[in-house]
């Protein structure tokens, strides 16, 4: 499942949630620390795994 990084621009608290893209697409993410509905999502870095057949 993908994780999104997120800021809370009232309290201005970082948090991560890990949601199914189905769940992120229709969720309305709120604050864990001050229950805040003005979230930014942040820039998150990713990898992938890949198999290379030779």
């Amino acid at each position: 499942m993908p994780v999104y990084d997120y800021k809370c621009l009232d309290c201005k608290k970082k948090f991560t949630l890990t949601l199914s893209v189905a769940e992120h697409d229709k969720s309305k993410v709120k604050c864990p620390k001050c229950g805040g509905k003005k979230i930014e999502q942040q820039m998150a870095s990713f990898f992938a795994v890949t198999s290379k057949k030779s």
